[in-house]
């Protein structure tokens, strides 16, 4: 663990929010508590924290405090500050993946472009929960102030001002001051300061015609006209808010998935997915609490959220709610009639999802004795053509579905020719040589291509690290899995969740690989 640069005894027992961060500086979490002091303690007392806590743990090395006044001055400012800084060990609500913002490129001739991976520094607008909308801002935003759309910009036309813009095909010149204006249009759309943006195209339209620039003075009419037609929608939008949110939620090893549904006078009009990591199982409460607070802190709040259970922030949660939309909002646990029918609904919506992954890693705890259903797997196979082109590839898996991200790809370097025994124990080792000296969580259980050798190969990289982590190998031919000091293998019904789960890993494994290598082959031909 890094060495704190502020003692626990000299932080404020008042309520307020708490940030962490790491050697670099950088916000890794942000927090909020009755008592900072007593709150920032229990990070560093308690023996049972869960694997990523843990983790941020190891990595803080300054805390940094805000005091506030009570609980719902701290859930507003920790909702603000996350909003922000989206810090690395906070909830990150993902709807298949983070909402999407606009972004004003950092360029000579700056574009508008879609984009959920940023900086503080970068200039933002959104988030953006729907497509549809974001799309049709975007499109206006470009056909009115004709913004540049093309990425790339050749030293040439850039000198000369010559730029692709959205409605042309064609190369037109623009100067950078006149480019400047038009983004500074583009801003007060993005803010939604419609009305303020007609005043000025309006004085503009006013000043062309008064000169008998009347091409130009038509161009600001018709943007008058555009920003008129979308203020009279959003509007309409704004009286169509929802009456009631039901939200229902299911907690999964390491990870909480949520569903919302909208009901507006009754009828399901809207449906919302979000999985996030939770800190443990055991504190759902706050995982639940931080996710409320995090996803209307940008989204319409009803006057009505129906959950499936009381949360021990109910009253904070609906004062908080309440500051934001400046009216009151009630939190209801229905015991019976229509609300609670409404809360099996979507109930059964999850289950329907997620039911056959969380059987497949429940069997596969059951089979191989695990500790807890394995919710992360790391899946190994070599691939070669003859003596040449070896290569190896990791897969990641995490609560059964693949995570991209975390795929690696592996030439060998430490012999020449084909052993497929070497090259296993080879990436093995790297692999778990990296994540131990860089103090990551490792995996719940790891996979290889093949039977023995293999399995031995991968067993013997795990001692030499001294490192134990649960190890099966899976031979194609018959589907037997083999166990480390089982003498005989052991073959599952072809029927079975947990067997189709292992072969979808391990098919995918053996495709990462085999193009992989295909690639270098290619590359040398």
């Amino acid at each position: 663990m890094a060495k704190l640069k502020i003692k626990i005894k000299s932080a404020p027992t008042a309520p307020g929010c708490y940030l962490f961060k790491n050697k670099a500086g950088e916000i890794i979490y942000i927090g909020k508590a009755k008592n900072i002091r007593k709150r920032i303690a229990n990070y560093f007392r308690k023996n049972n924290l869960d694997s990523k806590t843990k983790e941020l743990v190891k990595n803080i090395c300054e805390v940094e405090f805000f005091i506030t006044d009570n609980e719902t001055e701290a859930l507003l400012l920790e909702a603000r500050l996350i909003n922000k800084h989206q810090p690395k060990y906070n909830i990150d609500l993902k709807d298949g993946k983070r909402y999407a913002h606009l972004m004003i490129t950092k360029e000579d001739y700056p574009r508008l472009v879609v984009s959920r991976n940023f900086k503080p520094s970068d200039e933002i607008y959104g988030p953006y929960t729907s497509g549809q909308s974001r799309q049709e801002i975007l499109r206006l935003a470009n056909r009115l102030f004709k913004l540049r759309v093309n990425k790339q910009l050749t030293k040439k036309d850039r000198e000369r001002g010559r730029i692709r813009l959205a409605t042309s095909p064609w190369l037109e010149n623009v100067t950078i001051q006149e480019y400047a204006r038009r983004l500074d249009k583009v801003r007060l759309l993005l803010k939604g300061q419609t009305e303020e943006l007609i005043v000025k195209l309006t004085a503009e339209m006013n000043g062309f015609s008064a000169t008998k620039s009347f091409e130009l003075a038509k161009i600001r009419r018709d943007q008058i006209l555009a920003l008129k037609n979308i203020s009279e929608k959003q509007k309409v939008e704004l009286k169509k808010r929802y009456d009631q949110d039901v939200i229902n939620y299911l907690i999964l090893p390491n990870k909480i998935v949520v569903q919302l549904f909208n009901v507006n006078k009754g009828v399901i009009s809207g449906r919302k997915r979000f999985s996030f990591e939770a800190k443990s199982q055991v504190d759902w409460q706050e995982n639940i609490a931080g996710f409320i607070s995090q996803y209307y802190f940008s989204n319409d709040i009803p006057q009505e959220i129906i959950l499936p259970q009381a949360l021990e922030q109910h009253k904070i949660l609906e004062k908080y709610l309440a500051r934001l939309s400046r009216r009151s909002v009630k939190i209801t646990i229905p015991k019976r009639g229509d609300k609670l029918k409404l809360l099996e609904l979507v109930e059964k919506n999850i289950e329907s999802e997620w039911s056959s992954d969380l059987s497949a890693l429940t069997e596969l705890q059951k089979i191989f004795n695990l500790p807890m259903p394995p919710a992360v797997i790391e899946a190994f196979d070599i691939s070669n053509l003859g003596n040449t082109g070896v290569v190896g590839a990791l897969v990641y898996f995490k609560n059964a579905k693949p995570d991209k991200n975390n795929y690696r790809r592996f030439k060998i370097k430490t012999f020449l020719g084909q052993s497929d025994f070497d090259a296993m124990k080879e990436v093995v080792f790297r692999r778990y040589y990296r994540l131990k000296k860089e103090g990551r969580v490792l995996p719940d259980l790891i996979m290889v291509d093949g039977g023995k050798p293999q399995l031995t190969a991968t067993l013997d990289s795990l001692r030499q690290l001294d490192l134990i982590i649960p190890v099966i190998a899976l031979a194609k031919k018959e589907e037997e899995i083999y166990l480390p000091g089982v003498k005989n293998p052991i073959r599952l019904s072809r029927r079975s969740a947990g067997l189709k789960l292992l072969q979808q890993i391990r098919d995918e494994a053996h495709r990462f690989a085999v193009n992989y290598q295909r690639l270098l082959r290619n590359k040398s031909l």
